[in-house]
C-alpha cells in the first residue's frame, strides 16, 4: 500500500547558523525520508526558519539592520549545509512570510470563536533601562523548582520544570544587568486547561505511535500536575516593539512566537504547494485536500527540550482549528549530541562546527553513518567520540564495506575486461540467496529503518558485511588469479561478492546516498536496479567501471582540526569599529597564555592594542591549586595538570616540561584563564590554560598568587 507523508523537523531560529544539533537532527528525519521514499510511499519533506521573536529583533538592533535583512542573511546560508549533507528537503521556506501570517491569524479567529482564547491583565516584566517588556528568554534568575541559578524565565534547562518568568528568584535581564520591575498588560491566552483540552490531549496521548512512550508520561504529568507542575493556559501574545505577526484585533499586540512557529510548518507546506513543487512531486492535489486527506500522515521530528509546546499546544491548537487543519500523527522526540560525554555548550567552545566540518574536507557521509549507527527510537542523548568515529568509520566503512569493491573490482578489470560472470560462485550462493530474501534482509532492515532504530539496521548490515569478507577471505581470488586454470572461479567469486556489495549497498543507500550514486556508476546499473528490494542477479556480460575509490580514511589530522579553534574565533567575537581590521579589534591574548604557559622566550613585539576594561572584563582569570601533574607519553614538551577551582576540577596540558619537575608542582598555586574554549588534543581536551611568563631571561615561570588566595577566586 502507497502511503503518504507530511514530513518536517524542528524550525532552527534564524539569528544564526546551524549547530550539530540541528544537522543531527535533519539527518535522522532525512535518513527516514529516504528510506520511505525506496518503499515507493509519497514523502513531502518540507523545513523553514523560526524567524519572529525578540531575539531577531534586538540582533538586527545591534547590527543596525532591520530583522529581515538579518534573516534574509542567515537564510542565504542554509543550502550549504544543507546541500553539504545531503539532506533533500522538498522545500525550506520562512516563518516571516505572507502564508504563516494568513494561517496563523486564521489559526486565532478559529480558536477564538471555539472559546478558547482569553484577555487578562498581566503583570509583567519591564526592563527600565532597556525601555521594554522582556520576553521570557531574556530574563534569568534562580528555578524555583530545583534552585538552580542562571536558569530562563520560562522553564529550567536543569530540572525541566515550566513556569513563569514572575516565579524566578532574583530576576534580572540579560540585556542590561537591571533588575526588571513589574508592569500590567492585557495579553492573550490560549485556555489548554479547558476541560475538553486536557480530555483531548488524554485520549491523543493514550494512543500508541502518536509520541514514544517516555514522553508521553512526561507529557502527562503537565496534564494531571504532578511534581508541582500544573497544567496552566498559555500566554500567546506580546507588546510592542516585538518582531512577529501582529493580532489582527489588536493593536500594538503580536503573537508570541511559539505560537506562529509550528504553524510555519504548515505555512512552509502551504508555500511548497502553491509555487508548484508539490506537483513536480507527483502530488496533483491543492494544500487543503492534502491536509484534509485522512490518508496523509503528518510527523513531525523534534528534541526532546521542545516537547511542551510539541505534544500539549501544537496538537490542541490543531484539533480545535478545525478541518483542513490535522493533528500530528507521530511525533519523534531524539535527545541531544554531546561531546566525549559532556553536553555541547558554544559558549564554552566544546561544539562541534557543521561548516568547519566541510569546510575542512571531511566526508559528510562519515557523519551520516556514524550518527545513524548511535541513533535508535528512545529518547536518548548520542555522544560524538572522536576517537570512536575514527574507529568506527575506518572499520566499518572502509575496512569492511569499500573494502569488498577494493579487493574484487580489480581482477574483474584486470583479467576480464570488466565482464561479470553471469552465474555466481557455489560457494557463496547460499549467502547471496539470503541476502537476496526478501524474509532475511530487506523486511528486517527495512523494518527498522521504518522504526528509526538506525543503529539495529547497520548492525544488522555490519554483520552481513562480515559474512561477504569472509567468503572472500575462504576462496581467496588473489591467490586463484596466479592459476590460468583457475581465472573463471575467480570471475565468479568476484562477481558473486560484488553482487552482495551491491545488495549491502541498496540498503545503505538511505545513510549514504552519495556513496550509493557512485557505487550505481561504478556497477553501471540502472536507477531500477537501486531499489529496495532487488532479486536479480547481475545479467551475463554485465560490464562494470574500473574502481575508483569510493572514499577515504579518516585521518586523525582532521579530527584534531575540527575540534581546533579557527585563528580568528577571537575577532569575529569582537563587535568591529569601522575601517577597523580583524587584529586592531580583536582584544590580545593574556600575556604568554598557552595552552598551558608559554612556548618559549617572547619575542619583542609591538605594544599590544590598547584593551577597554570591558574586554578585559571578558577574560575570567582564577586561581588554582595544581592537584596532580603527570607526563605526557610521545609529549615533548606537555605536562599534565589537573587544577582544583574550588568547585570543580579541570585538565590543562602545559607546554612546560622543560622548565619543572611534575612532582614539585603538586599543591603549588597558579592563575588559569577559566572561560577558554576546551581544545582537542591529540593527547586529550585542554581545559583552560595556566599563565606563565617568558623573556631573555629564559622561561617559562607560572605565575602565582600571594598567599592566602584560595582556588577558585576571581582575580580582577
Amino acid at each position: 500500500m502507497i502511503e503518504t507523508f507530511f514530513v518536517t523537523t524542528a524550525l532552527p531560529y534564524a539569528n544564526g547558523p546551524f549547530h550539530i544539533g540541528h544537522i543531527m537532527e535533519y539527518i535522522q528525519a532525512d535518513i527516514w525520508v529516504r528510506f520511505q521514499r525506496m518503499q515507493g510511499h509519497r514523502v513531502h519533506f518540507v523545513g523553514a526558519d523560526d524567524a519572529h521573536g525578540a531575539p531577531i529583533m534586538l540582533k538586527a538592533e545591534a547590527e543596525g539592520v532591520s530583522p529581515e535583512e538579518l534573516i534574509a542573511r542567515i537564510a542565504a546560508g542554509r543550502p550549504r549545509y544543507l546541500e553539504g549533507f545531503h539532506i533533500g528537503f522538498d522545500h525550506w521556506h520562512s516563518t516571516d512570510s505572507p502564508e504563516n501570517v494568513a494561517l496563523s491569524q486564521d489559526v486565532y479567529r478559529r480558536l477564538k470563536a471555539e472559546g478558547l482564547i482569553d484577555s487578562k491583565p498581566v503583570e509583567q516584566f519591564y526592563d527600565p533601562v532597556k525601555g521594554m517588556f522582556l520576553a521570557d528568554r531574556y530574563i534569568k534568575g534562580e528555578c524555583p523548582k530545583c534552585h538552580s541559578k542562571d536558569q530562563y524565565g520560562d522553564a529550567c534547562e536543569v530540572c525541566s520544570s515550566v513556569y513563569s518568568p514572575t516565579d524566578l528568584i532574583e530576576p534580572y535581564s540579560t540585556l542590561t544587568g537591571a533588575k526588571p520591575v513589574l508592569r500590567t498588560s492585557d495579553h492573550f491566552f490560549f485556555r489548554l486547561s479547558e476541560p475538553r483540552c486536557v480530555a483531548f490531549l488524554h485520549e491523543w496521548l493514550g494512543q500508541p505511535g502518536h509520541v514514544q512512550p517516555q514522553v508521553a508520561n512526561k507529557a502527562r504529568e503537565w496534564l494531571s500536575g504532578k511534581g508541582d507542575q500544573a497544567l496552566s493556559d498559555w500566554d500567546i501574545s506580546r507588546d510592542a516593539p516585538y518582531f512577529g505577526i501582529p493580532i489582527p484585533d489588536a493593536p500594538g499586540k503580536y503573537f508570541y512566537v511559539w505560537l506562529d512557529a509550528p504553524i510555519g510548518y504548515l505555512a512552509s507546506l502551504k508555500s511548497y504547494f502553491d509555487s508548484g513543487k508539490a506537483r513536480a512531486n507527483g502530488e496533483p492535489r491543492s494544500f487543503e485536500a492534502f491536509l484534509t486527506d485522512p490518508d496523509t500522515r503528518q510527523i513531525h521530528f523534534i528534541g526532546k527540550d521542545i516537547i511542551y509546546f510539541h505534544t500539549l499546544f501544537w496538537p490542541a491548537m490543531l484539533k480545535f482549528a478545525g478541518p483542513p487543519y490535522r493533528v500530528p500523527d507521530n511525533i519523534h522526540v531524539h535527545g541531544f549530541i554531546t561531546v566525549s560525554g559532556e553536553k555541547m555548550s558554544k559558549s564554552r567552545g566544546t561544539g562541534i562546527s557543521p561548516l568547519r566540518y566541510l569546510e575542512i574536507g571531511m566526508n559528510p557521509e562519515w557523519l551520516r553513518y556514524y550518527i545513524a549507527a548511535k541513533l535508535n527510537a528512545n529518547v536518548e542523548d548520542l555522544d560524538f567520540n572522536p576517537d570512536d568515529f575514527l574507529a568506527r568509520i575506518n572499520s566499518d566503512l572502509i575496512g569492511k564495506y569499500v573494502n569488498i569493491a577494493s579487493r574484487c573490482a580489480p581482477f574483474i578489470t584486470r583479467l576480464f575486461a570488466g565482464r561479470l560472470s553471469g552465474e555466481s560462485h557455489r560457494g557463496g550462493r547460499s549467502l547471496l540467496s539470503r541476502l537476496q530474501s526478501r524474509e532475511e534482509c530487506w523486511s528486517r532492515v527495512g523494518l527498522l529503518y521504518a522504526e528509526r532504530e538506525f543503529g539495529k539496521a547497520l548492525r544488522e548490515i555490519g554483520g552481513f558485511l562480515d559474512e561477504i569478507n569472509r567468503y572472500i577471505d575462504e576462496h581467496r581470488p588473489w591467490d586463484k588469479a596466479k592459476v590460468a586454470t583457475e581465472h573463471h572461479e575467480v570471475q565468479q567469486i568476484c562477481s558473486t561478492a560484488l553482487a552482495m556489495f551491491w545488495y549491502v549497498t541498496v540498503l545503505l543507500k538511505p545513510v549514504m546516498p552519495e556513496t550509493a550514486a557512485k557505487v550505481q556508476d561504478f556497477l553501471n546499473l540502472p536507477d531500477g536496479h537501486m531499489a529496495w528490494g532487488q532479486h536479480s542477479f547481475f545479467p551475463a556480460g554485465h560490464i562494470i567501471q574500473p574502481y575508483r575509490h569510493l572514499m577515504t580514511r579518516v585521518d586523525a589530522k582532521q579530527l584534531d582540526a575540527l575540534f581546533e579553534l579557527p585563528a580568528t574565533a577571537g575577532a569575529e567575537s569582537v563587535p568591529r569599529e569601522k575601517g577597523a581590521s580583524a587584529s586592531q579589534a580583536a582584544p590580545p591574548s593574556p600575556a604568554s597564555a598557552v595552552p598551558g604557559a608559554a612556548k618559549g622566550p617572547a619575542a619583542p613585539a609591538q605594544a599590544p592594542a590598547t584593551l577597554s576594561i570591558d574586554e578585559f572584563k571578558k577574560v575570567d582569570l582564577r586561581v588554582a591549586r595544581i592537584a596532580a601533574a603527570e607526563q605526557v607519553a610521545g609529549a615533548d614538551k606537555l605536562l599534565k595538570l589537573t587544577l582544583d577551582l574550588g568547585e570543580e576540577t579541570r585538565t590543562v596540558f602545559a607546554g612546560i616540561k622543560a622548565a619543572y619537575d611534575p612532582a614539585a608542582l603538586v599543591g603549588r598555586l597558579t592563575v588559569m584563564v577559566a572561560n577558554l574554549a576546551p581544545r582537542k588534543m591529540k593527547f586529550g581536551i585542554s581545559e583552560g590554560m595556566v599563565l606563565a611568563a617568558s623573556g631573555e631571561a629564559g622561561g617559562p615561570f607560572l605565575l602565582s598568587p600571594d598567599s592566602g588566595a584560595t582556588p577558585g577566586m576571581r582575580i580582577s
